[in-house]
Formats: structure tokens, C-alpha cells, sequence
């Protein structure tokens, strides 16, 4: 079992930045992949970001060169680097892992077992 809790969610005004945390807790994998997903409600959930346990990253076209995904592995701890960010960014985030994962080669996967409660963004024009 793997406990996510995403933090840093915050109301910024159009080109701002934020730092979104998801902190890890439970049992922890060797191989894996962590991802950032975002909703708005009545919309699909959309992929932001993905990392997998070799380090490779996968982002939607959306957020290609705005957003950066990483991870701290002696903190279990991943984050989301989210830099002149639009109103068109305002949406809940949430984190999700699913262990046993690799990614393969620019494909945002959809499927993962866990997933944290959610941290709201909202930017204002």
C-alpha cells in the first residue's frame, strides 16, 4: 500500500509560479512511475507529468517547457515545478504512483493504483 498527500496548491495571478509536493509514505519500489494529474470538474482528467524510476520524463504538449516533474527518492517525495502558468492551468492536481512501471518513450500513461486526495491551483488573469 502507498499513501500519497499532495501539498503547495495556491492561488496565483497569470505568470506566476508554483512548487506542488506529493509526499510518499508506505511501501516503497525499486522500479516505479510517478505522475501529476489535473481535472476540472466536469471535464476527463488530464495527464501533466510523468517520471518513471530511471529518471525519464514524459510531458502533455500543454505544459512542454512550462512544468518540470522530479522527484526526491531520500525524501520520497515528488514534485511539480509549475512556471508562468495561465489561467487555462487552473484545475485540482493530484499525484498518482504505480509500482513495477517504466515508461515507455513519450506516451503519458493513464493507468496507476494509487492516488492522493488532490491540491487546488487556481491562476486569475
Amino acid at each position: 500500500q502507498v499513501r500519497l498527500e499532495e501539498s503547495g496548491g495556491d492561488s496565483v495571478q497569470a505568470g506566476g509560479s508554483l512548487r506542488l509536493s506529493c509526499a510518499a509514505s508506505g511501501n516503497t519500489y525499486t522500479t516505479y512511475c510517478m505522475a501529476w494529474f489535473r481535472q476540472i470538474p466536469g471535464k476527463e482528467r488530464e495527464a501533466v507529468a510523468q517520471i518513471d524510476s530511471n529518471g525519464h520524463t514524459v510531458y502533455a504538449d500543454s505544459v512542454q517547457g512550462r512544468f518540470t516533474i522530479s522527484n526526491d527518492n531520500a525524501k520520497n517525495t515528488l514534485y511539480l515545478q509549475m512556471n508562468n502558468l495561465e489561467p487555462e492551468d487552473t484545475a485540482m492536481y493530484y499525484c498518482a504512483a504505480e509500482p513495477w512501471c517504466q515508461l515507455l518513450l513519450s506516451v503519458l500513461r493513464e493507468d496507476f493504483e494509487y492516488w492522493g486526495q488532490g491540491t487546488q491551483v487556481t491562476v486569475s488573469s
